[in-house]
């Protein structure tokens, strides 16, 4: 369309977000010229994990898919709307920028409520919802652990809702001890009854963290460098800290000084189409009254965003408020919490059926119609297991007595128990028949597959287990053959070749297999014998099964040379070292780099040129960083108790026992680890595939994690606990992942799709339920008592150095294709054509260097 109409988005939180997405996805023809006005200076984030920012996770890897790549589209951040003409439908920023629009969506969203308190805005007292206030928090905290003197630091958090435990975690991750103070007589009083608010006081209380609810903080005062909240009990409590979650109001104030219809209790009212009393403007997500009534979850807002979409595009859709799904399913302080459609029975003549089980930690309810007939909600706290099925069903025909569907061992319902029309994904309005269709029409038989196809799941992710059972409903057959060459799963194989003693390809393949092998089954078979400690990788015909890297212990880089890296435990390296790998990298004219795993590698090696290389390095002390493998990296370290000043454990000395327990450990992928020696979480531990971060009473263990093309992560699966637990626990995790994951499976796939999830990895390895503790614990014990490293290995051994000679790039014969730069100081290889340019830095290539 030559004249696109121009749409003017005030707001770039998740639902604003939204609805550019869908828009531009929808928009074929280009009926929409797209102005998004962030108030934030910050890209649109995760707002739903923003807790997860204590923990570790970066604002990139909180960030939403970047709105960009259309001339049709302008994002504008740190710029907010100061001004509203609806008479010239023109906004005016803060800057002073004008536009001009010919249809207005309000996606400003929601501003904190801070009760009316004196002293709420004295030095350290918070609000807890952007990225912003996390960082000020964070600094407050930082500054009140390090203060000398007695005592334990501490934190007030008003507002014992959803926010407000959050908020409570937060604080003791970043070393206060929490005290909540909620108005209402229960926690979560939005999503819990009377019965589970009192499990979840007593769950919440069992962790260390002080609760005290029916009570509001009346004043807030400074005395003696800290602060001190009175209570209305008159009881005070003293703070480092006070963190106010205590709601949220509409951020409603542009629309009330332009005159806009306002409802009852603030909020743009918009109608069933999302438009307000302005006929050119919409409002969605926390911000719009929908018939009067405001909603504080970002699923309702997601299905504003669409309407609104749909009929800006001139499409019919539209919503009305008992439509819109206000279920929650989450975990707080390792507490699971979900609430679905009528939680509280407010529908006439509603009945509730309870099972409490306080000695086990659980309660579950459900809310159903006055003939028992229809399921009208629920409430679980302690096991939220059965979430996933049962929200689905809010509106239907019980399947089943409804006391068995919640009682321990009663009636197991799966998707088939559902009709076509249910919405399996809430989020993303994605019903039963939909992902029907993508299995049978578009062929999905994984669940990433239906993930891709339907966005099914791909928001809070609570519906993932209802995917995974619905592709067994569908009949759906996924083939665990390794190859053509074995019908067994890497699991399975590894089993059998575990139990029968069998020590090489031949014999596997002869016994349990068939044909000669293929580039599939050949490294993978190659791994679960290194796994069981079949001897150096190059001992026998072990040498033929290696991957291209493992063929010669190095990297192979895109110029058919390699790199060299040798292993620096926890970046804890000596001068000398150094020195030694500095004259190293410099007598064979290497390119140098320093990893993002604190290592240092070394490029441009020819094959013949390793053993020496080698040698040298062996010679001074080090190994090989099996950089080149699959099996453990690194573990990377900050400098934790030995020099930081917020350090509670020594973090260094951790990351090099474990660096140096687990090396050589070959498995179904790479392994990176990190130890972080506090909650600041320098050494990134929680993207890693096992992470450590240090406490004050121990450490914790984070598992699942992973940095790369998917980012996931981790969970934390033990904590607070001592140096033995935690070296037990990881070894226990570690081999358990070696034998049960397909071939190249980070932990962190491996991690989801495992039956039941971190609660049963949790239970075999901590809980020993599988009674296969004792047999993982001599399975590494093995392994650490007969490490060897690979290096010094090919270096005594006259019939291994047989194999580094080159063939191409034989030092005889030099291949002229194969040549070397100067730039930036240092060799690297010619630029090949096509290859990207970096704009801005000078060149220094000065010479040219043959092979």
């Amino acid at each position: 369309m030559t004249n696109p109409r121009h749409l003017v988005v005030v707001g770039n939180g998740m639902v604003g977000h939204r609805l550019v997405t869908a828009l531009r996805d929808r928009d074929e023809r280009g009926e929409w010229r797209v102005t998004v006005l962030g108030e934030e200076s910050r890209q649109a984030y995760d707002r739903v994990a923003l807790s997860s920012y204590v923990d570790g996770t970066s604002e990139e890897e909180l960030r939403l898919p970047e709105l960009s790549g259309s001339d049709l589209l302008d994002l504008r951040l740190g710029d907010p709307v100061v001004s509203l003409d609806r008479d010239a439908r023109r906004v005016v920023t803060a800057s002073g920028v004008e536009l001009t629009y010919d249809a207005l969506v309000l996606a400003t969203g929601s501003v904190p409520f801070v009760p009316p308190v004196p002293g709420k805005d004295l030095p350290n007292c918070f609000v807890y919802r952007t990225l912003d206030d996390l960082d000020a928090i964070q600094e407050a905290a930082a500054a009140a652990v390090a203060r000398p003197g007695p005592g334990r630091r501490s934190a007030v958090v008003v507002g014992g809702g959803l926010l407000g435990l959050e908020a409570a975690r937060a604080m003791r991750l970043l070393g206060l001890s929490p005290q909540v103070v909620e108005i209402a007589p229960r926690l979560m009083p939005v999503q819990v009854d009377e019965g589970g608010g009192a499990l979840l006081k007593s769950l919440v209380t069992a962790q260390d963290i002080a609760v005290r609810t029916g009570v509001a903080v009346s004043a807030i005062r400074s005395e003696s460098n800290r602060l001190v909240a009175t209570l209305s009990d008159e009881v005070e409590l003293d703070a480092d800290v006070v963190v106010f979650s205590a709601g949220i109001r509409p951020a409603d104030t542009l629309a009330r000084e332009s005159g806009l219809r306002i409802g009852e209790r603030g909020g743009v009212w918009v109608d069933s189409t999302c438009r307000s009393s302005d006929h050119a403007i919409w409002a969605i997500g926390e911000v719009a009254a929908l018939e009067g009534r405001t909603y504080g979850l970002v699923a309702p807002g997601y299905a504003m965003a669409e309407v609104v979409a749909d009929r800006l595009l001139g499409g019919r859709a539209s919503m009305t408020p008992d439509e819109l799904d206000m279920s929650t399913k989450l975990k707080l302080l390792g507490v699971e919490v979900a609430s679905f459609g009528d939680a509280h029975a407010a529908s006439e003549g509603a009945l509730e059926v309870v099972v409490n089980d306080p000695v086990a930690g659980t309660y579950s309810k459900l809310v159903v119609s006055d003939d028992a007939q229809t399921l009208l909600g629920g409430v679980l706290v302690g096991d939220a297991s059965k979430y996933s099925t049962l929200r689905p069903m809010v509106g239907l025909t019980l399947p089943a007595d409804p006391v068995a569907m919640i009682a321990p061992g009663g009636v197991e319902l799966g998707a088939d128990a559902l009709p076509d029309s249910a919405q399996i994904c809430s989020c993303n309005a994605v019903t039963k028949g939909a992902l029907k269709s993508a299995i049978h029409a578009d062929g999905c038989t994984t669940v990433a597959d239906l993930k891709t196809c339907t966005k099914a799941g791909t928001s809070c992710g609570s519906c993932i287990p209802l995917l995974k059972k619905m592709l067994v409903t569908e009949g759906v057959e996924v083939s665990k053959a390794l190859c053509e060459h074995f019908a067994f799963s890497r699991a399975e194989l590894f089993q059998i070749i575990a139990s029968t003693g069998l020590r090489t390809f031949t014999e596997v393949v002869e016994r349990h297999g068939t044909g000669r092998g293929c580039d599939l089954c050949k490294p993978a078979v190659a791994s679960i014998l290194a796994s069981l400690g079949g001897g150096h990788i190059h001992d026998g015909e072990q040498a033929a099964l290696q991957d291209t890297n493992d063929h010669f212990l190095a990297n192979m880089q895109r110029n058919g040379t390699y790199s060299v890296v040798p292993r620096i435990a926890g970046g804890e390296i000596t001068p000398e070292g150094l020195i030694v790998i500095g004259e190293v990298a410099r007598d064979f004219g290497l390119y140098t780099k320093i990893t993002g795993g604190q290592r240092i590698d070394m490029f441009g090696a020819r094959v013949e040129q390793l053993p020496a290389i080698w040698k040298r390095l062996v010679d001074a002390g080090f190994e090989s960083g099996h950089a080149y493998g699959k099996s453990l990296r690194t573990v990377k370290s900050c400098v934790g108790s030995s020099w930081c000043r917020y350090g509670v454990q020594d973090s260094v000395g951790m990351a090099v026992l474990l660096e140096l327990r687990y090396r050589g450990l070959r498995s179904p992928h790479k392994l990176k680890s990190g130890v972080s020696g506090c909650a600041r979480e320098c050494a990134e531990a929680r993207s890693k595939d096992f992470g450590v971060i240090a406490t004050e009473k121990g450490w914790n263990l984070y598992v699942g994690g992973n940095g790369g093309a998917t980012p996931r992560h981790a969970e934390l699966l033990v904590q607070d606990v001592d140096q033995e637990t935690l070296i037990r626990t990881i070894d226990r995790f570690l081999m358990f992942y070696i034998r049960t994951a397909d071939r190249l499976q980070r932990t962190a796939p491996w991690l989801e799709e495992l039956e039941g999830g971190l609660d049963h990895l949790r239970s075999v390895i901590v809980d020993d339920s599988l009674g296969i503790g004792a047999e993982l614990d001599a399975a590494m014990a093995r392994h650490v008592e007969n490490y060897a490293d690979e290096w010094r290995g090919v270096l005594e051994d006259p019939k291994k150095l047989e194999r580094y000679v080159s063939f191409v790039n034989d030092p005889a014969t030099p291949d002229p294709t194969i040549s070397f730069v100067t730039e930036r100081g240092q060799p690297v290889p010619t630029p090949r054509a096509g290859d990207p340019v970096l704009i801005g830095i000078p060149s220094m290539i000065s010479r040219e260097v043959r092979a």
